[in-house]
């Protein structure tokens, strides 16, 4: 079994060695299991899917469907005894089991990637990465949406100032579900950890960070709209960044006028874009990276325009790659580099959400 962050060799290293692929574990086989993270896996080279963890006997049946050698276990816990001939333990399980299943899989030696949000607290996922660090393994936590289209060109934008200064980011996951769908995810029980905040507000919040640094202040405001919803369906963030930049934040499922995905305002030109990447879409649609060409590319009519009003251009769209999550995985296993992202990474950004939680209820921003 290969760590990153020690000296020991994956496996397969050393002079003329086969390089054998990483064994790879997934915890749950729901829409994040299925759709995102097995297919991901499977295409990665270095990595192999080796056994799905559900009690579920459909999800059995459709993990076999399009795993056709993938082996079953009904509980994480069966995965410690065999720690030995695994390489690496996936969590895309419920918000809830993160903490107590990514530590439980780093005392069994395991390297471990956690679907968003790595915990429930920046102090709980502190801990985690303090855990992972003292065993010498990797601890990731799969903030794909830094590989979105329209955030790879945008980040290609700011990097070269094609904006000039960046002043404000206005960024939306804005959504029309009047109807709750149920489920842990909308439940109010804050053990869960669900609501709009942990579950789009991570991806938001991440994004804002990763172009624009660490948050100064946060201001929010958190509502529950829908007739049966129990937990927040409507937020908004505000966040100065310590650089000075502003970045406002929408994420809702009530939204029956979508805005733009990105707005985004420099002293010199702005850019603004909408819709979403396509990479999710093509998962749900049974597509997979590497069938073919143009994975993740957008068509010319959905590009983002950068300029001024009454003179814009149009800016072709960066190919969307989630499949760079996994890679850089693999490359951290193999190699003992960094991950894709960071444990500590993923606490700034719990601790925006948290900050934000607190400003909703009090009406007062929140410095950090």
């Amino acid at each position: 079994m290969s760590t990153s962050g020690s000296t020991a060799p994956g496996p397969g290293t050393g002079p003329g060695a086969r390089r054998a692929p990483f064994r790879v574990a997934l915890v749950g086989y729901g829409p994040a299991g299925s759709f995102f993270h097995a297919p991901l896996i499977a295409a990665t080279p270095g990595l192999v899917l080796d056994t799905v963890v559900t009690g579920s006997p459909e999800r059995r049946e459709q993990a076999r469907a399009e795993h056709p050698d993938v082996r079953f276990a009904g509980t994480a816990a069966e995965l410690w005894a065999r720690a030995g001939v695994l390489d690496l333990v996936v969590l895309a399980s419920p918000n809830r089991t993160h903490v107590e299943l990514a530590t439980a899989a780093l005392e069994a030696g395991l390297p471990v990637v956690v679907d968003k949000p790595l915990a429930g607290t920046a102090a709980e996922a502190r801990e985690l990465a303090a855990l992972a660090a003292s065993r010498g393994l990797l601890l990731t936590v799969f903030h794909n949406r830094r590989w979105d289209s329209d955030f790879l060109t945008l980040r290609g934008l700011v990097d070269k100032r094609e904006l000039g200064e960046v002043q404000r980011f206005e960024s939306r996951f804005e959504r029309w579900r009047p109807q709750p769908k149920g489920g842990w995810r909308e439940s109010g029980d804050p053990a869960e950890i669900g609501g709009l905040l942990y579950d789009l507000g991570s991806h938001l919040v991440d994004q804002a960070l990763t172009l624009f640094g660490p948050a100064a202040l946060v201001y929010a405001e958190s509502d529950v709209q829908r007739p049966g919803a129990a937990a927040d369906d409507d937020d908004f963030i505000a966040i100065t960044h310590a650089g000075g930049v502003r970045s406002h934040l929408w994420m809702s499922a009530t939204t029956a006028r979508l805005g733009p995905r990105f707005r985004v305002l420099g002293s010199t030109a702005g850019y603004v874009t909408y819709g979403l990447d396509p990479q999710e879409g093509a998962l749900r649609e049974g597509l997979r990276p590497g069938q073919g060409t143009g994975w993740g590319a957008e068509p010319e009519s959905s590009w983002g325009t950068l300029g001024t009003d009454g003179n814009a251009r149009p800016v072709p769209s960066a190919p969307g790659d989630y499949p760079a999550f996994y890679r850089g995985v693999e490359a951290a296993l193999r190699d003992g580099g960094p991950p894709p992202v960071t444990a500590l990474e993923a606490a700034a950004t719990l601790e925006v959400i948290e900050a934000a939680r607190l400003s909703a209820r009090t009406g007062q921003a929140v410095r950090l």
